[in-house]
């Protein structure tokens, strides 16, 4: 009898190759935490990019960010920026692609992008952090 289970399957897989992985994985993602942080410290070296409709921007988004729904990124909406832009994006949170499908079209783009993992949901309803709401103030 196997000692591996479907949650452990048998599978050689060097330490390196473990390494390599969660390496790629933290050069691609980020989360509301370590955003967060980087705003209160004043260390916001990135685009943070709402990716959601602008109804739903206008409704509630994190502070700092701006909106750019990801139906609407191309070449022609990212012209603004420089290609050493580096974007955090976000979109409503763990139930939606959103997110992705822009870190794709922006990587393809050529340009740096990281996905902020939670999205809103987690920054405003898990981890309480400002929001603006309908108005251009953060809420407190």
């Amino acid at each position: 009898m196997s000692n591996y289970s479907n949650a452990f399957p048998q599978q050689i897989i060097t330490t390196q190759q473990r390494h390599n992985f969660f390496a790629a994985k933290l050069a691609s993602e980020t989360d509301c935490s370590d955003v967060y942080g980087d705003i209160k410290a004043a260390n916001q070296n990135y685009i943070l990019l709402d990716v959601r409709a602008k109804a739903a921007f206008e409704k509630s988004h994190a502070i700092t960010a701006i909106n750019m729904p990801h139906s609407e990124i191309n070449t022609d909406t990212l012209a603004k920026f420089d290609k050493t832009t580096l974007f955090v994006v976000y979109c409503w949170g763990p139930g939606c692609n959103g997110a992705a499908k822009a870190a794709l079209k922006i990587s393809a783009l050529g340009y740096g992008v990281k996905e902020m993992l939670g999205g809103i949901h987690y920054w405003e309803d898990f981890e309480r952090y400002p929001v603006n709401r309908r108005i251009k103030v953060a809420q407190k």
